[in-house]
């Protein structure tokens, strides 16, 4: 995998991130005020949910070249 390679795809992970985690918080702000008395567990729930599924993403994208590239070995 080439640097250049795996440096679009830390951008794409860290974007990923901000998006995920501004997200969380934003909904989790939004159902802290309106349902739950303005307690701070929404908000952190959701952007730890947001988050965790900006890791995810960011893993398989980050093993997508090396599973490929095990699969052709194995042909």
């Amino acid at each position: 995998m080439s640097e250049q390679e795996l440096g679009k795809k830390w951008d794409r992970c860290l974007a990923d991130g901000a998006i995920k985690l501004g997200t969380g918080l934003g909904l989790g702000v939004v159902l802290s005020v309106l349902f739950f008395k303005r307690h701070t567990w929404p908000i952190s729930v959701s952007a730890g949910a947001g988050l965790g599924m900006a890791y995810a993403n960011c893993q398989n994208d980050l093993r997508s070249h090396f599973m490929q590239h095990r699969r052709e070995k194995e042909q």
